[in-house]
């Protein structure tokens, strides 16, 4: 079973920067796809960004942070990143990473707090 673990996150005013890292445990972590997901208080999870697989040519974006966040990934390293510039309010959220179809168990996330 892959084991995931975030980390990256903070306390950041309005319009600041984070990177925030997935780090995966497993030989199969480059093959697969892979996701960012946020949960904000009293609300769903949500997808927020994906890279497939191998050396990661195609991303999508939630319309939310899309031109503002930017998803990467480094095999050799077992990493997966997402890059958040010109951070708002309402990107506070805890952040998670899986695969786009939620393959793995969840780790335990990292906060990211944008305010003042």
């Amino acid at each position: 079973q892959v084991q995931l673990v975030e980390s990256g996150g903070g306390l950041v005013q309005p319009g600041g920067s984070l990177r925030l890292s997935c780090a995966a445990s497993g030989s199969i972590f480059s093959i697969n796809a892979m996701a960012w997901y946020r949960q904000a208080p009293g609300k769903e999870r949500e997808l927020v960004a994906t890279i497939t697989g191998g050396i990661g040519s195609y991303t999508t974006y939630a319309d939310s942070v899309k031109g503002r966040f930017t998803i990467s990934r480094d095999n050799a390293k077992n990493t997966m990143y997402l890059q958040m510039n010109s951070l708002k309010p309402e990107d506070t959220a805890v952040y998670y990473c899986n695969t786009p179809w939620t393959t793995w168990t969840w780790g335990q996330g990292t906060q990211v707090t944008v305010s003042s």
